[in-house]
C-alpha cells in the first residue's frame, strides 16, 4: 500500500512552539475540508497556556486559489486573536500576490450602528433639507443673475442673439405641443362642466356653470394646465440635451472657443418658452371653454347661445388679462429651473436621469407656488 496522504492542515507541537504544516491542494473543491481543518486549528490553539511565535509552514502547498488564500488569512487572523504572533513561511511566490489581495480587501466586521434617537434623527432630516433648499435657492438666483447678463449683452448686441436656435425651439414648444395641450384642456373643460351641473342641479342653478368654468378657466386652469404640461414635456426636454451636451463635454467646448453657453444655448431656449406659453394658455382656455360649454349643451340643456350670453356676462377683460399675466412668469420659471438642472447634470446616465427628475418636479412645484402667489396679489388689488 503507498503511503497515507498528508493532511491539508497538521499542527505540529514541541513543548511551547507551536508548528501549523500546510500541504496538498488548498483550492475550491476541498473549500469544506480546509475550513474545518481551519476551525480545529484554531480551537486547539485557544486552549493553548503560552502565547508567543508560531510558524505557519505553507511548503507543502501545491496550488492555491482565492477560497484557499481567503481561509488562509482566516487562519492568521483567529491566530492574532487568539493572542499569537503568526508567521508564514515556505509559500510558493506565485501564490503571494493573491493573499496579499486578499489581506488588502478585509474581512473585519464592520461597525455596530450607534442609536440615534428619532427626534434627533428627524430634526437631522429636516435641518438637511432646508441646507439643500437653501443652496438650491442660492444656484437659482445665481443662475438667474447669469441669464439677465447674458440677456442684457443681447439687448447691447440683437445681432449675436441665435434666432434661428429660438425659432427651432419655439416651433419644438409651441405648435408641436398644440395637439396635447388642446386635447387635456378640452378633456378639463368637459370634466369640470359636468361636475359643476352634477351639483348645481340640486339648487336648480345650472346657468351658473358657466360662471364657474369661465372664471376657473380664464384665470387659474388654462394657464396652470399648460404649465404644467410644459413643464413635463418641453422642461424635460431641455434637461434631457443639456446634460447630454454636459456629459459629451459639448458646453466645455464651447466655452474653449470663447462662447458663452447661456447665451448659445439657455437664451434661445427661455425666449421661446416666454413667447410660447402665452400662446399656449390662450389656446388652452379655448379649448377648455369649448368642452365645457358642449357638456354644458349635451348634458346640463344648456345652449351655444345661452352659454356664450351668460359666459359675457360673468367674465370680463380683466379676467382673461389675469391668467395671461401670469404665463411669462411661469414660462420664465420652468426655463430656468430645467436649463439649471441640464446644466448641472454630471458625468453618468443616473446624473441625467436624477436632474431631469428633479426639474419637472422643482418647475411644477414652483409653477404652483407662484400661481397661488399671484392669486393673492391679484386678491389685494381687487383685480
Amino acid at each position: 500500500m503507498g503511503a497515507a496522504e498528508a493532511p491539508l492542515l497538521a499542527i505540529a507541537r514541541h513543548g511551547s512552539e507551536w508548528t501549523f504544516v500546510g500541504s496538498g491542494r488548498w483550492l475550491a473543491t476541498q473549500g469544506r475540508a480546509l475550513e474545518g481543518a481551519v476551525d480545529n486549528a484554531v480551537t486547539e490553539a485557544r486552549g493553548a497556556e503560552n502565547r508567543g511565535p508560531v510558524r505557519v509552514d505553507l511548503s507543502g502547498v501545491e496550488r492555491l486559489d482565492t477560497v484557499g488564500a481567503v481561509l488562509l488569512d482566516q487562519l492568521v487572523r483567529g491566530l492574532k486573536d487568539e493572542g499569537f504572533a503568526p508567521e508564514v513561511e515556505g509559500l510558493d511566490p506565485r501564490f503571494q500576490p493573491l493573499l496579499e489581495e486578499v489581506e488588502r480587501g478585509g474581512h473585519a466586521v464592520p461597525p455596530a450602528r450607534k442609536y440615534v434617537n428619532p427626534i434627533v434623527g428627524g430634526l437631522e432630516v429636516v435641518g438637511r433639507a432646508a441646507a439643500e433648499t437653501g443652496h438650491d435657492a442660492l444656484q437659482f438666483l445665481g443662475f438667474v443673475g447669469q441669464v439677465v447678463i447674458a440677456l442684457l449683452r443681447v439687448v447691447v448686441r440683437p445681432a449675436s442673439f441665435r434666432w434661428t436656435s429660438m425659432v427651432f425651439h419655439l416651433e419644438r414648444v409651441g405648435l408641436r405641443a398644440v395637439p396635447i395641450i388642446a386635447l387635456i384642456t378640452f378633456l378639463i373643460g368637459c370634466i369640470i362642466a359636468q361636475q359643476g351641473i352634477f351639483h348645481f342641479r340640486r339648487f336648480g342653478a345650472t346657468t351658473y356653470v358657466v360662471d364657474m368654468v369661465g372664471i376657473l378657466t380664464l384665470r387659474e386652469l388654462g394657464v396652470l394646465i399648460v404649465s404644467i404640461m410644459v413643464a413635463g414635456r418641453s422642461g424635460s426636454a431641455f434637461t434631457a440635451e443639456l446634460g447630454s451636451m454636459r456629459m459629451r463635454e459639448e458646453v466645455d467646448a464651447l466655452r474653449v472657443m470663447g462662447f458663452d453657453p447661456i447665451e448659445v444655448l439657455v437664451l434661445p431656449r427661455l425666449v421661446a418658452l416666454i413667447i410660447a406659453v402665452p400662446m399656449l394658455a390662450f389656446l388652452g382656455s379655448m379649448f377648455a371653454l369649448f368642452g365645457g360649454g358642449l357638456v354644458a349643451w349635451v348634458y346640463g340643456a344648456i345652449s351655444p347661445a345661452i352659454f356664450t350670453n351668460r359666459l359675457r356676462e360673468a367674465i370680463s377683460l380683466t379676467t382673461f388679462e389675469v391668467g395671461m399675466i401670469k404665463a411669462p412668469f411661469m414660462a420664465a420659471i420652468i426655463g430656468i429651473i430645467a436649463c439649471m438642472e441640464g446644466m448641472r447634470v454630471g458625468g453618468s446616465a443616473e446624473s441625467l436621469g436624477a436632474h431631469t427628475t428633479a426639474s419637472v418636479v422643482k418647475a411644477i412645484f414652483l409653477v404652483i407656488v407662484v400661481d397661488g402667489l399671484f392669486a393673492m396679489f391679484f386678491a389685494a388689488i381687487n383685480m
